[in-house]
C-alpha cells in the first residue's frame, strides 16, 4: 500500500509542478503570472486537502509533505533540494571543509550518483574510489531515488563507524563493495606547489574555499620568485566551490578589465557580470597551462574555460565534468529549519559558451526561449567546442589501472601492507632500495582472497551460465568452455609479474605519503604522470605553444 500511495502521489504532483513551471515560462504580464500563480495554487492546496482527508490509509502529514515537495522537485535538475534542519547542517559542514565522512565529492550524471572525485589521503582514496565510479547503493539502500543531499547525508557519520558502498564502474558488470571507514576529513586548497625544473612550476588546486584565492597568490608569488616562466596548475578531480574564490584566481591570471564570467537566470539580480579587477599576479610573460578532467567541475571549469577564452593558457587532460548551475538558498517558514536551494543562473565563461552539459532537466517542463549555439570563438579567433564542459586543447588520458592492482586498491592492501610496512624503514630513501618490497607484498596478497576481472572475462562466465541453461548436457560445449575457464585461471597466475612495475609504483607512493606526507605523494606521482609530462612538453616548446592561439584554416565566422 505504501509504495503504490507514492507512486500515485508522485504522479499527481509531478503533474502540477508541470503545471507551475510551464506558467513560470509564460510571457504573461504581471498581473497575469499572479492570477495564474494563485488558480494554480487553489489547485495544489485542493489536492493535498483531498488527499490528507480522504485517502484510505492515513498519511504521516509530515513525511507526505516531504514526500510533495520532493516530487515537484523530481523533474528538475539534481542541485534544487528541499533542505530540512539536519541536512542543511550537513550542507554547511561541508562548506567548512572539515566533515565526517569518507572523503568523496559526490555529483549527479545521467541521473545516476556519481563519483566527481575522491579526496587525497581519504578513506575512499585509499579504497580504490575513482572518478565516473557510480554508487548504486549505500548499506543496501538503491540511490536511484535520493537527492544528492540525502546521498552525502547516508555517506557522512561519526568518525569510525562504517558505510558500505555499492560501486558499478565502467568495464565491470558486477557490483563493487567498498567498505569505508569514516575518518574526520579535512580538506585543503591548495596541496602541493613547487618547482618541476628550473624555470616550471606545479599548483595542484583541489577545491575552491574562502581559503583558495590567499593560498593561490602565495603559491604563484613563491613560484615566480623560484624563477618559474611556465606555470601548470592542476584543477583534475576538483570538484569545484565558492564562485568567488574562482573569480579572485582569475583576477591573478587574466588582464585587467576582461570579461571573465556571466551569470544569466530569470531573475535581475541572477545575471552578472565578472571584470578581472586587478592587475595579474602571473607576469604576462609566463606561460600557464591548467590541468583537467572529468571530475573537474564548476568552479574549476570557470578558470579552464576563461583561459582558454581569453588565450591565456593551454588546457590538457580529458573534458571537464559540465556543471554550470548556480543555486541560492531561500528559507521557506521563517523558523530556518525548512529550506529551498534553487538553480537559479547559469555560467557562461568569456566565449558565450555555458558550462553546464544538457540533460540536466526534463525538457519537457522547460520552454526554450532560444537555442544555444554551438559555434564559438576565443578571443584570437580560434574555434572552441559548445554543448558544455571544457574540451581540452591537448586530450591525454590518464592510463587505466591493470586487473591485479585494481583489486589490490579496492581492497585497501597497499594502504594496509605500507602501515605496516613503514616501521622497517627510517627514511623513505630505505624503501626505495628495499629489494624485498615486491615480493614481500606478492606474499601478503596471497593471503587475501582476491576477485581479479581479466578483460572479457566477465562476458566470458555470462555467455557459460546463459549456453548452460540453453543446454547444459553438450559435453563438446563443456570441455570448450573448461579450456577458456583454464586458460583465464592461467592468465591471472601471470598477472603479478606483467603488473609487477605498476604495483611496485603504487606501494612506494603509499610509503612516501606515510613516511614524508601527502604532499611528498603528490610530488612523486607526478614525475611519471603523462598528462605533466605532456604539459610541460608544450611549455617548453615556444612553438606548440604560440602555435595554439593561431586560428586554424577551417576556423571561420558565419
Amino acid at each position: 500500500m505504501k509504495k503504490y500511495s507514492q507512486k500515485f502521489i508522485k504522479i499527481s504532483i509531478l503533474s502540477i509542478g508541470v503545471i507551475v513551471i510551464s506558467l513560470f515560462s509564460l510571457a504573461l504580464t504581471k498581473s497575469d503570472v499572479y492570477r495564474e500563480l494563485a488558480r494554480s495554487q487553489r489547485l495544489i492546496n485542493e489536492v493535498y486537502k483531498s488527499l490528507i482527508t480522504r485517502y484510505a490509509d492515513r498519511l504521516d502529514t509530515e513525511k507526505f509533505t516531504k514526500t510533495v515537495i520532493n516530487n515537484i522537485l523530481d523533474g528538475l535538475d539534481p542541485y534544487t533540494v528541499y533542505l530540512e534542519d539536519d541536512e542543511k547542517k550537513g550542507l554547511d559542514l561541508l562548506t567548512q571543509g572539515k566533515y565526517g565522512g569518507v572523503g568523496i565529492n559526490l555529483g549527479e550524471r545521467d541521473k545516476k550518483l556519481t563519483v566527481i572525485s575522491p579526496i587525497d589521503d581519504s578513506p575512499a582514496k585509499h579504497k580504490g574510489i575513482i572518478a565516473g565510479d557510480i554508487i548504486v547503493k549505500i548499506d543496501g539502500s538503491p540511490t536511484e531515488e535520493m537527492s544528492l543531499d540525502d546521498a552525502a547525508s547516508h555517506i557522512r557519520g561519526t568518525k569510525g563507524t562504517d558505510v558500505t558502498l555499492s560501486i558499478k564502474r565502467f568495464g565491470n558488470y558486477q557490483l563493487i563493495d567498498f567498505v569505508l571507514t569514516r575518518a574526520d576529513i579535512t580538506v585543503k586548497d591548495v596541496t602541493y606547489a613547487g618547482m618541476l625544473d628550473d624555470e616550471t612550476g606545479y599548483i595542484r588546486l583541489m577545491r575552491f574555499s574562502k581559503n583558495s584565492g590567499p593560498e593561490m597568490r602565495s603559491s604563484i608569488l613563491n613560484l615566480q620568485r623560484d624563477n618559474a616562466r611556465r606555470i601548470i596548475i592542476d584543477m583534475r578531480d576538483n570538484p569545484g566551490g565558492l564562485l568567488q574564490s574562482a573569480i579572485e584566481i582569475l583576477d591573478m591570471i587574466i588582464p585587467k578589465g576582461e570579461l571573465l564570467l556571466s551569470t544569466k537566470g530569470r531573475l535581475p539580480e541572477a545575471n552578472k557580470r565578472y571584470i578581472a579587477r586587478k592587475k595579474p599576479v602571473i607576469e604576462d610573460d609566463v606561460k600557464i597551462a591548467i590541468l583537467i578532467n572529468e571530475g573537474s567541475a564548476s568552479a574549476s571549469e570557470i578558470i579552464a574555460g576563461a583561459v582558454q577564452d581569453l588565450d591565456r593558457g593551454v588546457i590538457v587532460g580529458t573534458p571537464s565534468f559540465g556543471k554550470g548551475l548556480v543555486q541560492s538558498v531561500y528559507g521557506l517558514d521563517g523558523s530556518g529549519k525548512r529550506s529551498l536551494k534553487v538553480t537559479t543562473a547559469k555560467y557562461y565563461i568569456p566565449s558565450g559558451r555555458l558550462i553546464q552539459k544538457p540533460g540536466y532537466i526534463n525538457d519537457e517542463l522547460v520552454v526554450r526561449d532560444e537555442n544555444e549555439d554551438s559555434l564559438f570563438f576565443t578571443v584570437g579567433g580560434r574555434t572552441v567546442k559548445g554543448g558544455g564542459g571544457i574540451t581540452p586543447d591537448y586530450e591525454v588520458k590518464m592510463p587505466k589501472s591493470t586487473p591485479l592492482l585494481q583489486e589490490c586498491w579496492r581492497k585497501g592492501l597497499f594502504f594496509s601492507f605500507a602501515q605496516e610496512r613503514q616501521h622497517k624503514y627510517d627514511s623513505y630513501e630505505d624503501a626505495l632500495i628495499d629489494l624485498d618490497l615486491i615480493t614481500d607484498f606478492k606474499e601478503f596478497i596471497d593471503d587475501h582472497e582476491l576477485d581479479v576481472n581479466t578483460a572479457g572475462e566477465q562476458q566470458f562466465r555470462e555467455a557459460r551460465r546463459k549456453i548452460a541453461a540453453f543446454d547444459s548436457t553438450n559435453m563438446d560445449l563443456i570441455h570448450a568452455f573448461d579450456f577458456v575457464e583454464t586458460f583465464i585461471i592461467d592468465r591471472e597466475a601471470t598477472l603479478f609479474e606483467v603488473e609487477k612495475d605498476d604495483i611496485q609504483r603504487r606501494l612506494l607512493l603509499e610509503l612516501v605519503s606515510i613516511i614524508k606526507g601527502p604532499e611528498f605523494r603528490v610530488e612523486e606521482s607526478i614525475k611519471d604522470d603523462p598528462v605533466v609530462i605532456k604539459a610541460k612538453e608544450i611549455l617548453q616548446d615556444p612553438v606548440a605553444y604560440s602555435g595554439l592561439f593561431q586560428p586554424k584554416d577551417n576556423d571561420q565566422s558565419f
